[in-house]
């Protein structure tokens, strides 16, 4: 059929159509109706033809063969654009210098929460979080942006999950070590090991004399201080190995394959073909009676392929491992950190009130306290006021609301107040005033405001208690309702604060604990004695520096700086370690998910149950050996110990997708927002704190991610937890001699046990709540024995910065390691007596190596402590921690063991065989 008129009459001389048919114009190319004279063209034509001709445009329009698409040219966020995606990623993805934070970045309250010890000091980071630089979020060429805003977020999507699943090209895994990839025979395995303890070992001491100097002497001459840390012991190399595992993990794709960001190659989408699109016209002007068969047809398939997309899209975004390592791609995303400079700070600040420093018109009249401080911990930060939701320590099945005085920004008090501490102060002054200028202000307000700032936080050093004041729990708790509450510091509106931070009414006769009721009188004084503005300061200065860690690198150099002072480290550690840690602290379930299913033996799960059980058997003998406990005493501390739950490995709830996926349900984390990220985490972690309340305590629930080097045991839950991650040489290994794992893990798992046992987890019952249980006898000759421990750590001084170990503040830990290294001594010589294959008996020592089994029990335990600290971290430490060093971990243990000075010969009298010996348990 021909349309000869330009104004495309459908009628052709001498060939009427007797009906209706569609058309294509010679001339126009349009498709047009042509009706028949039968036909009320008023009635008929008008809407007849706008259907298929709307229909043939929507079928043309996706092959881009009308309409006027708009591409973009360039990067729509924060990226320029670039020839190609590799020259991009380079761009991107320049070496940066990041931090881990020691002690002081904790996001968390370190005060009564659980009350929790562990085998070693954990380690500390801030909140940050997953693996190498992502791609960012570019044009797709089969995208065009609509026309209409709404469709905005439906490209949003596709961007994102196009871009996610760009092809790369793959590098090969970095080598990981034996342990974790379970590769390796019994032979190489053990004789790898033999390698490493002899490199550490300095035969030529005398282990009777020095035992620590036999098995570690030559440690730091293999394993010197690198730069980046303030110290290197074997719990840091075991750190380091693993983090290296989880950095993998976090860059896997589904193939299996590591991404390498750096030699990734841009996908180049083919543009369709003219041909192609000449193909289909013709076709659809061949094909006039299919039209509409084949519209609904491709309508149908568009449809159905994005319900699938979408599906598959919640899917991706709801899985708790992609949001892990979208974690880790917008820590690692430096060039976007950097681009996005200092605005979504000073956009958060602005939604807190504004920091005074930063605003020369800032008003005091409307300033309120509390308010900021309520607002600031929904971001999960205590500052002035210590508040959490926990388990009651004398009701460990309720979650009640618990207060306590506040942290510091530096490690303790003393700090503050010791004339000697002068050159750590002025480090945090600096400190101050180097992030105050990075943040836009003049020097000289920026000191003034420092100093200011400081003398505030002198006096409120001032009014906390010390540790020592601290260590009688009983005095300390009171629980009473917030009406009381309200009473008593009548300055204080508990219950508007409480609201804030829980988003909802609090009632008035709602009970709390608080451990701390003189310091809360003594802060409205100090508060009311301050200008706002020095406490408006203060405030947002302790949330401010948590968040430059989410900055670019001024504010860690500024950082790093401090930390030379504090801890003498020399420079930064490389920033995927940071994020690797940030990810595992905040995501641990879902990293530990990842982690457990490649790498985890489950051997030593079942394994590490039973030596758990033999240990259990052991101290019952000691218990029962004891002369100095009286028998309701023995018969109750007997109770306790059969009561105590074992987490070994990992929660089994994180190899179920669902049910992982569950616990991160309402965390949103983009690959491209760093900043906000971290302040989502922070408000997860809040809201599931404080969800709590009302509900009983769920006792079997895992607090620790699967995937860390540590050991723990929780006093109001009774319950000991071995994280997957200390599984590895030298505590276990399936391949080892058993004298080594009961010298290793065995050690742990005794030394667990027995903080049921020492200063302060004597006071909890079994049902983990504080209650007096110990006859008064019985009491007495704790102190007398626990005391002798006091005493001779407390002679105990670390050479190089000339100090001595504080023998009170770590009681608890040498009585654990004193009681852990006698029962498993006892649980491997039981096991050992029942064993009759000549085989398995010569397979107790190791080729090599010139001790006996027995011997080599000591050794492997000795070595587990083997390192050295900087001065600066020394010092720290000892100030601070409830640990002893590593060299008189091994030194006092041993010193106190009978087992020891007879499988070593040890004389009496010679320094690892006084005639004077500890002992508790």
């Amino acid at each position: 059929m021909e349309l000869s008129s330009a104004n495309s009459q459908p009628i052709k001389k001498n060939s009427v159509p007797s009906g209706c048919e569609l058309g294509i114009n010679e001339r126009t190319g349009r498709l047009q109706w042509c009706p028949g004279y039968r036909f009320v063209k008023v009635l008929f034509v008008i809407p007849a033809a706008m259907l298929p001709v709307a229909l043939l445009f929507l079928v043309l329009t996706r092959f881009n063969v009308v309409g006027s698409v708009k591409y973009p040219d360039r990067q729509m966020n924060y990226y320029p654009d670039h020839s190609n995606q590799l020259e991009e990623i380079q761009a991107r993805c320049k070496p940066v210098r990041s931090t881990l934070s020691e002690v002081l970045d904790v996001e968390e309250r370190d005060i009564l929460r659980d009350l929790r010890t562990s085998f070693i000091p954990s380690k500390h980071v801030i909140q940050v979080l997953p693996a190498d630089c992502a791609q960012p979020e570019r044009y797709d060429g089969l995208l065009a942006i609509p026309d209409d805003p709404s469709q905005s977020d439906l490209v949003n999507i596709y961007r994102s999950k196009r871009s996610a699943t760009r092809q790369r090209q793959t590098r090969k895994s970095v080598p990981q070590a034996s342990t974790w990839s379970n590769k390796g025979s019994s032979e190489s395995i053990r004789a790898t090991q033999v390698d490493i303890m002899k490199k550490y070992m300095d035969l030529s001491a005398d282990p009777c004399n020095d035992f620590y100097q036999y098995a570690c002497g030559n440690w730091e001459r293999v394993n010197p201080i690198p730069k980046d840390k303030a110290g290197l012991d074997t719990f840091e190399i075991l750190r380091e190995s693993l983090d290296i595992v989880l950095k993998n993990l976090l860059l896997e794709t589904r193939d299996g394959s590591l991404v390498d960001i750096e030699n990734t190659l841009a996908t180049t989408l083919k543009p369709i073909e003219t041909e192609h699109i000449r193909r289909v016209r013709k076709r659809i002007i061949r094909k006039r009676a299919v039209l509409n068969k084949l519209v609904l047809k491709a309508q149908i398939k568009k449809m159905k392929r994005e319900l699938s997309t979408h599906a598959a899209l919640d899917s991706e975004e709801n899985n708790a491992e992609t949001k892990a390592r979208h974690l880790f791609i917008s820590c690692m995303n430096y060039s976007l950190i950097e681009k996005r400079g200092l605005q979504p700070l000073f956009d958060l600040l602005q939604s807190l009130g504004g920091w005074p420093v930063l605003n020369p018109n800032w008003q005091s009249d409307n300033f309120d306290w509390l308010n900021l401080t309520a607002h600031i911990r929904k971001f999960n930060n205590d500052i002035l006021i210590v508040e959490w939701v926990g388990p009651d320590i004398k009701n460990s099945d309720e979650n009640i609301i618990q207060f306590d005085q506040t942290s510091l920004g530096l490690p303790t008090r003393d700090y503050f107040l010791q004339a000697s501490n002068k050159k750590y102060l002025d480090g945090y002054k600096q400190f101050m005033i180097d992030v105050i200028v990075l943040l836009g202000v003049q020097p000289e307000i920026a000191k003034q405001t420092a100093e200011e700032m400081i003398d505030f936080e002198v006096q409120l050093a001032n009014i906390t208690s010390s540790v020592e004041e601290r260590n009688n729990v009983s005095v300390l708790y009171r629980k009473i309702i917030l009406e009381n509450l309200h009473e008593e510091i009548p300055e204080i509106d508990w219950t508007r604060y409480l609201s804030i931070i829980m988003e909802r009414p609090i009632n008035s006769s709602e009970f709390v604990v608080m451990f701390a009721l003189n310091y809360m009188k003594d802060l409205v004084l100090l508060i009311d004695q301050t200008e706002p503005r020095t406490v408006a300061n203060y405030i947002l200065w302790r949330f401010v520096r948590h968040r430059i860690n989410n900055l670019d690198d001024r504010f860690l150099q500024a950082k790093q700086k401090f930390s030379n002072v504090l801890f003498g480290r020399e420079k930064s550690p490389p920033r995927w370690k940071n994020c690797v840690n940030q990810v595992n602290a905040n995501m641990g379930m879902a990293v530990g998910a990842m982690f457990v299913r490649k790498y985890f033996d489950e051997n030593s799960k079942r394994d590490t149950l039973a030596m758990t059980h033999e240990l259990q058997q052991s101290f019952r003998e000691i218990l029962n050996e004891t002369d100095w406990l009286d028998t309701p005493t023995k018969r109750l501390a007997e109770m306790k110990v059969n009561a105590m739950s074992l987490r070994i490995g990992y929660p089994d709830f994180i190899l179920s997708h669902k049910e992982l996926n569950e616990k991160y349900a309402d965390l949103e984390i983009a690959p491209d927002k760093y900043f906000e990220n971290t302040l989502r985490i922070l408000s997860h972690i809040r809201r599931t704190d404080q969800n709590k309340i009302g509900q009983t305590v769920n006792k079997t629930a895992w607090h620790t991610a699967p995937a860390v080097v540590n050991a723990y045991y929780s006093r109001n839950k009774n319950q000991i937890m071995f994280p997957a991650g200390i599984l590895q040489p030298p505590f276990y290994h399936r391949y080892f001699p058993k004298s080594m794992n009961y010298g290793g893990i065995g050690v742990v798992i005794g030394h667990e046990l027995t903080h049921g046992f020492d200063d302060k987890g004597r006071l909890f019952d079994r049902d983990g709540n504080l209650y007096r249980w110990w006859s008064d006898h019985a009491i007495e000759a704790f102190h007398q024995r626990a005391s002798c421990l006091v005493r001779q750590y407390g002679k105990y001084t670390i050479d190089e910065v000339n100090v001595q170990i504080d023998g009170e503040s770590t009681q608890g830990e040498n009585i654990a390691d004193n009681g852990g290294i006698k029962q498993a001594f006892r649980a491997y010589t039981k096991w050992l007596s029942e064993q009759t294959d000549p085989d398995v008996l010569s397979g107790e020592t190791l080729p090599g190596l010139n001790v006996t089994n027995t011997q080599l029990f000591f050794l492997n335990f000795a070595q587990v402590w083997c390192g050295a600290m900087r001065p600066e971290a020394t010092r720290n430490k000892l100030k601070t921690a409830v640990h002893s060093p590593g060299k008189f971990r091994v030194i006092g243990t041993l010193s106190n063991s009978e087992d020891f000075a007879r499988e070593f010969s040890c004389p009496v009298g010679t320094a690892m065989n006084p005639g004077d010996k500890c002992s508790v348990w």
